[in-house]
């Protein structure tokens, strides 16, 4: 896709989801982190589910503890994949981890979430990966939500929307994220993947797209194929 229709399409997606944001519910920065995690292989929906009573209980690593392994993991079980999803969870609140060494050791994002709650979750992507059940996917969503990173994540619905547009050509979704951060203008990448991920999950869908009524059809490849085909 040419760079003009890539930035036009940024800002038709833009306007279309303004207030684009995780669709995670979370009130903590914890919260967010432990969300994401039990969002693999899951949808939003089950997981805020889930977290609508166990949030009530859980706004920190120590409140996880204070449960017990057997009834968080009973908490979540409704989750796919729970078990090994409450292992890792279990390992990452018992980790050091989330313990300061030095408040020196720490960035000033990294500082005021420390000062607030009285943990630390990292801001480097790298540094998220090495905590429990953390993947490169995980730890771009919750660089971007909690501490606004430029970093695109991508999740099936961004994976598919993109290579239907045509902006990349890839086979799985770490190539297309790498491809986007390369692609993506800086000033797009902010609201890249939540506007990315709205519009897979509404409009774009793996079955049945809404091309007729779709705001971005006429860049699109998927589109032009499909119209070429019907001839």
């Amino acid at each position: 896709m040419k760079k003009q229709n890539l930035i036009w399409v940024m800002e038709t997606l833009g306007s279309l989801y303004p207030d684009a944001t995780t669709e995670l519910h979370y009130s903590t920065p914890f919260q967010l982190l432990i969300a994401v995690i039990m969002s693999a292989q899951a949808t939003d929906r089950q997981v805020n589910k889930v977290t609508a009573t166990l949030f009530v209980h859980i706004r920190g690593p120590q409140d996880v503890i204070d449960m017990g392994y057997d009834a968080y993991e009973n908490a979540i079980r409704s989750i796919g994949l729970y078990r090994s999803k409450a292992r890792n969870i279990w390992k990452l609140v018992t980790s050091w981890k989330l313990q300061v060494v030095s408040l020196e050791d720490l960035n000033e994002e990294e500082k005021k979430v420390y000062n607030d709650w009285g943990y630390v979750i990292p801001s480097d992507i790298n540094a998220l990966m090495q905590l429990p059940g953390v993947g490169e996917k995980t730890a771009k969503v919750v660089a971007h939500v909690l501490y606004n990173k430029p970093v695109i994540a991508v999740d099936t619905h961004v994976h598919r929307v993109c290579n239907r547009l045509g902006i990349v050509k890839t086979k799985h979704p770490l190539q297309t994220s790498k491809l986007l951060e390369k692609k993506i203008p800086d000033d797009y990448k902010r609201i890249a993947h939540h506007c990315f991920i709205l519009f897979g999950r509404y409009h774009c869908v793996a079955r049945n797209p809404k091309c007729a009524t779709c705001p971005v059809s006429k860049v699109c490849a998927y589109y032009k194929k499909i119209k070429k085909n019907s001839l």
